[in-house]
């Protein structure tokens, strides 16, 4: 047990995080444990009081039925481990929160316009499927049991819903993903690199701070203290009058 553990908790945070958290949703939620109207977003419940502003969250958190808990969940820490252990976009946490954030953001307003779906999880897995691949451009994966260039991932998991009821509406759906995803890579990759303008949208500063470790820590066997990074400054005066010199006499 201590094994399954330990191979638990080496796995990438927030992807274990997010795929647990849809896991034991959609399990509690088909096994009738849990309700799922809490899992359904519409505009309107943003103004009621309270503001049902926790649904901005739990809409996507919710799978498809059946075997779709399974694979659901499996290709959602698939492809956010990919994006939060080697792609170059988010080399901190923060910078992957954020894109969940501005993605989801996304798509939750597509929705509200276009297509009057209120469970999104469909959308953000193929967001997150796109964005990893963009990265895999000449390299092949395997999607149940053929072999396919890797940036056609996406394209895949949006066709395979035609097998299943209602196909057409989650295409609708995963297609909000997509442009999503796509909308990001423009603003923080593609008009940078080829229009030599900056990123439209930075991770903001709250976010980060947010997030930041924290410099003392309570703990059971007392209080740990987080040193100041390296270089960092430590007092009001600037380090080159803290540094060491030669010493002279006085007087």
């Amino acid at each position: 047990m201590s094994d399954i553990a330990s191979v638990y908790m080496s796995t990438p945070p927030i992807a274990r995080t997010v795929a647990t958290t849809i896991f034991l949703c959609s399990v509690g939620v088909y096994t009738g444990m849990l309700s799922g109207g809490p899992f359904i977003f519409h505009c309107s419940l943003l103004f009621k009081f309270p503001p049902a502003v926790h649904r901005l969250v739990t809409s996507f958190l919710l799978t498809g039925p059946g075997m779709g808990v399974l694979l659901d969940t499996y290709f959602v820490f698939t492809y956010l481990s990919q994006l939060e252990k080697s792609n170059s976009k988010f080399t901190r946490k923060e910078d992957l929160i954020w894109y969940l954030m501005f993605v989801g953001s996304v798509i939750i307003t597509l929705n509200s316009v276009f297509t009057g779906a209120y469970m999104y999880m469909q959308a953000l897995l193929i967001a997150m499927c796109y964005t990893a691949t963009q990265d895999q451009r000449g390299m092949n994966a395997h999607f149940y049991v053929i072999t396919i260039p890797a940036q056609l991932m996406p394209y895949c998991l949006l066709l395979v819903q035609l097998l299943f009821p209602g196909g057409w509406e989650a295409i609708k759906i995963g297609i909000t993903g997509l442009v999503a995803a796509h909308l990001h890579d423009f603003l923080t990759r593609i008009y940078p690199e080829f229009g030599n303008g900056p990123n439209l949208i930075p991770t903001p500063g709250f976010v980060s701070w947010i997030l930041g470790t924290p410099r003392i820590h309570r703990t059971a066997y007392g209080t740990a203290y987080v040193p100041p990074r390296e270089g960092s400054s430590r007092g009001p005066l600037p380090d080159s009058w803290r540094s060491k010199g030669p010493g002279r006499r006085l007087g």
